[in-house]
């Protein structure tokens, strides 16, 4: 779509250079002490690829879940009215703005041995979620489904809900009209929201840090690797940046349109 050209204040380009430099200044810093030609090298380390696998293995995991938890509440909150709906939207997209870190305090509390619920597990199960690789999937998740019933919410209120009357009177029930009539319609923007959910659990720190630890090869996912590497003065820290970077900015590019519409109306 074309730009407007449209008349504005005086100065607002040159503001708008000097912002856009300041946020791109950084990023290309990095890229510009990547180091080329150790870069495989880096990328075959031990810890670089068990942290690879783990973020792959337990990113995929929580965006699984968000997908199975997130469709059914995001579909509840575009369709459904009840008392406190606003307070409880709002209590479910709050890990949004949250920091991670207390994000990943509330977990413990919750889940950890001494938690809510994870003290009862511990004590009737023997399980123990806190400083595991569950740790990790929960941390990702918590941090990354807001994302994804953002996404969804939006879609679903978008819908034409002309197709799904027009199923019915075919004789679909609510499940084959789910399946074979809204899903397939809503299919770009449940990409989107696929993809976008698993960049952000693909990127979490805080939380996992907090809640499930930082043991290479158990909970250590990339962005931690990238925070031990950095302290330890490794070059591994500049090629996983780099990789982290690559993914982010792939993501946004293909899914811009997508998540940038769907938060604006869930603001609406």
């Amino acid at each position: 779509m074309r730009a407007r050209s449209l008349s504005g204040p005086k100065g607002f380009v040159v503001l708008a250079a000097l912002c856009g430099a300041f946020i791109a200044l950084p990023i290309f810093s990095l890229i510009a002490r990547v180091p080329w030609s150790g870069i495989f090298t880096s990328l075959r380390s031990d810890v670089s690829t068990s942290a690879v696998k783990l973020s792959l293995r337990t990113s995929l995991t929580s965006t699984a879940l968000a997908v199975v938890t997130g469709l059914p509440l995001a579909w509840v909150l575009a369709h459904r009215s009840f008392i406190g709906k606003r307070a409880i939207r709002a209590l479910c997209v709050l890990p949004m703005v949250l920091p991670p870190v207390v994000g990943g305090i509330a977990l413990l509390y919750a889940f950890g041995t001494k938690g809510s619920v994870g003290s009862l597990l511990d004590h009737w199960f023997h399980i123990r979620i806190g400083f595991t690789e569950t740790a990790a999937i929960l941390s990702q998740f918590f941090v990354a489904v807001p994302f994804f019933v953002v996404v969804m919410e939006s879609a679903f209120l978008q819908f034409n809900e002309q197709f799904n009357g027009a199923s019915r009177v075919l004789g679909s029930g609510p499940w084959r009209t789910m399946w074979h009539v809204t899903l397939p319609i809503l299919r770009p923007s449940l990409l989107a929201g696929i993809v976008l959910t698993w960049a952000r659990a693909l990127g979490e720190f805080g939380a996992t840090i907090t809640f499930a630890g930082n043991t290479p090869g158990r909970t250590q996912t990339l962005p931690l690797a990238i925070y031990t590497s950095l302290e330890s003065g490794s070059n591994d820290a500049l090629v996983l940046s780099l990789i982290m970077i690559a993914i982010s900015f792939t993501t946004l590019v293909l899914l811009r349109d997508k998540w940038t519409s769907a938060l604006q109306r869930s603001g609406s």
